[in-house]
């Protein structure tokens, strides 16, 4: 029988605890051997509660028992959780985490220090949360060179927009539902300015390259200056506004950023609304293939992270096949990739902007002495130079 730790129980070390005790014979069977949660660790006391009776205060009853062979660590954040992570490891027990701030910022660290200890470190359920996404591009996808990964991969973003979208409502009167459904934290930053789905499109395109894409060089913009009018243009040209983490992959290097995306009918992405997430890859043989469903909550990413589980107890014995991220990615400097992308502007820069610019299509009577314009594909580094130059109102990504 194998014996497991789950560090935190609030809402997904809830769910964790449900899910490897309400199916625990579908999840034995998966395993290939019986799992027992040996211990719960949590700093609170859940009286009359069936968890009370594995309840543990002190990490120390946990690393030292040499019966627990798998650490479930969904506490969040980086402190304790790098250190009680790295010490589980080195003491020769394999972890699952959901974890994408310590995956994205220890993670070559922590997958060298399993493989060194011949154990596992997974993390699925860190990005996009009860999605499959990792497995099959570390595994179903290996014989493939990827091309491009593309994302809605946070929630309560997208939550935010498609009302906005479909309601005429601000940003503001959105993000307060958002909160008031508990979609959106009370202080939402992390989500509304991208940097959620910045840490998960880096840790994607770790795995594809196989380096480390550090999340703090992947340009990021969030959704707070996204307006009533914007979604009216979007609309005029039935389109959908987005926030969309990239990863272009090519021999010079990998292109990344997180930004609010214009997208038509023909993008898969297009028809993902409301909190659900959906990750979009391009593999040059198998072609598009398009991940959906729900990036979070407590069950979906509960079940991503007994799957881990599960993989860690049926791999006991077996040597361990830890990803890697060795060395850093070589990122392509923004400025010198390429968008399409959506414009206002004033009408009096209409001329000028057909000159500097490959203007596509134009709307007017959106908004009185305003037009907008969509530019094909041009290097970011000369958009924003034209952009200074005409004065714009904004200037948003299209795909």
């Amino acid at each position: 029988m194998a014996k497991v730790a789950i560090l935190g129980y609030g809402t997904v070390g809830s769910g964790v605890y449900d899910v490897l005790t309400k199916n625990s014979a579908r999840v034995s069977t998966s395993a290939g051997e019986a799992i027992e949660i040996k211990y719960v660790l949590d700093l609170r006391d859940f009286p009359g509660q069936p968890v009370e009776k594995v309840l543990v205060h002190d990490y120390e009853k946990i690393v030292s028992d040499p019966e627990v062979s798998v650490v479930v660590e969904v506490m969040g954040g980086l402190k304790p959780s790098y250190d009680f992570v790295k010490r589980a490891l080195e003491a020769g027990k394999s972890v699952c985490t959901s974890n994408k701030a310590l995956v994205a910022e220890y993670g070559p660290e922590l997958l060298k220090t399993a493989a060194e200890h011949n154990v596992l470190f997974l993390f699925e359920a860190a990005v996009g949360g009860g999605i499959p996404i990792i497995r099959p591009l570390r595994d179903c996808l290996s014989a493939d060179r990827i091309d491009r990964i593309a994302g809605i991969l946070n929630g309560t973003t997208n939550y935010i927009l498609t009302r906005m979208e479909r309601e005429g409502s601000t940003y503001g009167e959105m993000l307060k539902d958002a909160q008031s459904l508990g979609y959106a934290e009370r202080d939402p930053s992390a989500d509304v300015d991208g940097w959620d789905a910045c840490r998960k499109i880096a840790i994607l395109a770790s795995i594809v390259t196989g380096k480390q894409v550090r999340y703090q060089d992947v340009p990021t913009e969030g959704i707070a200056q996204i307006t009533r009018e914007d979604m009216r243009y979007a609309a005029e040209w039935d389109m959908k506004i987005k926030l969309i983490a990239a990863a272009d992959f090519a021999d010079d290097g990998v292109s990344c950023h997180v930004a609010p995306t214009m997208l038509g009918r023909d993008s898969q992405l297009y028809y993902v609304d409301d909190v659900i997430n959906g990750v979009h890859v391009h593999g040059d043989q198998v072609g598009n293939l398009l991940f959906t469903g729900a990036g979070a909550g407590k069950y979906p990413t509960a079940s991503a992270v007994a799957c881990d589980v599960v993989e860690c107890v049926r791999s006991a014995g077996l040597p361990k096949r830890n990803l890697s991220f060795a060395g850093k990615a070589a990122l392509v400097p923004e400025d010198e990739t390429t968008t399409a992308a959506f414009i206002r502007l004033p009408e009096e820069s209409l001329e000028e902007a057909r000159k500097c610019l490959p203007v596509l299509k134009e709307i007017h009577g959106v908004k009185p002495g305003e037009a907008g314009i969509a530019v094909s594909a041009v290097k970011v580094g000369d958009l924003k130079a034209a952009a200074e130059k005409l004065k714009t109102v904004k200037v948003l990504r299209m795909a």
